[in-house]
């Protein structure tokens, strides 16, 4: 039997508070995807010591970068402080930065998706808005408070990794964010906007390394059968002799 690929996943923290226990836990869309596209989840919680967490990635052959329900800290970033943002606990921050760097360093075949797509763009030298309605004229809704199946089609730019993936046709994609990629850093290409002109993917302009960004959920219970298609395709750069494997389009029935 054929060694599956493993593949790694960061965590969410919450810090200790009064009569509260610190806690790590992880969402179960993002390591059943994994598992259902035929990988290995090899979950990593927020190691304090680098040689503790390089040692576990030296053994992945992928890694997804995780979304977070709360936000990159915007005054880390130089921005003014904005009622809409909350930013996320800073142990998991900072851990989702040195991760994240590491698996930039190797080369790793990744997939960052949600606030793990606009960090991996501020490590990388871009920008982000800290708020869609605000930043961005004639913005759609991005984020419903209230609901949690807000969907909106995205624009996907023609023989990118992202158009492979989901073939032709009008795709649709949940949504449930306030910030975005602003500026797009030097080592990636745009790969779908939303109608607003919201970045809402990115892909390494390197064709040889595998990396992709999306600011949709693919693991979430709202994603459509289409979405399975990108951790399949990680799964099979992680497999090839050579990353950027890409698997043949299927579309759903």
């Amino acid at each position: 039997m054929a060694k599956k690929p493993l593949i790694g996943l960061n965590g969410d923290f919450r810090p200790a508070k009064k009569d509260v226990v610190p806690l790590s836990w992880f969402n179960s869309g993002y390591y059943d995807s994994i598992s259902a596209a035929g990988g290995v989840p090899m979950l990593i919680p927020p190691y304090s010591e680098d040689a503790d967490m390089k040692q576990i990635v030296s053994m992945l052959d992928g890694i997804v970068l995780a979304g977070c329900t709360l936000d990159l800290d915007i005054i880390r970033l130089g921005m003014d402080k904005h009622p809409a943002a909350r930013p996320m606990p800073q142990r998991r921050e900072d851990f989702d930065r040195r991760l994240c760097k590491m698996a930039i360093e190797m080369r790793m075949p990744i997939l960052a998706i949600g606030s793990s797509m606009q960090l991996m763009n501020v490590l990388c030298g871009g920008t982000i808005f800290r708020h869609i309605s605000e930043d961005c004229p004639k913005a759609l809704h991005h984020r419903d408070p209230v609901e949690s199946t807000l969907r909106h089609i995205i624009e996907i730019v023609p023989g990118s990794r992202v158009d492979t993936i989901y073939g032709p046709g009008e795709i649709r994609v949940n949504s449930s964010h306030h910030m975005a990629v602003d500026q797009i850093a030097k080592p990636f290409k745009v790969t779908a906007r939303a109608p607003d002109g919201v970045i809402e993917a990115f892909e390494a302009i390197d064709e040889r390394w595998w990396c992709v960004g999306v600011q949709w959920h693919p693991e979430s219970e709202s994603a459509s059968a289409l979405d399975m298609q990108v951790f399949e395709n990680l799964l099979a750069a992680c497999a090839a002799d050579e990353a950027p494997a890409t698997l043949p389009m299927r579309r759903a029935a």
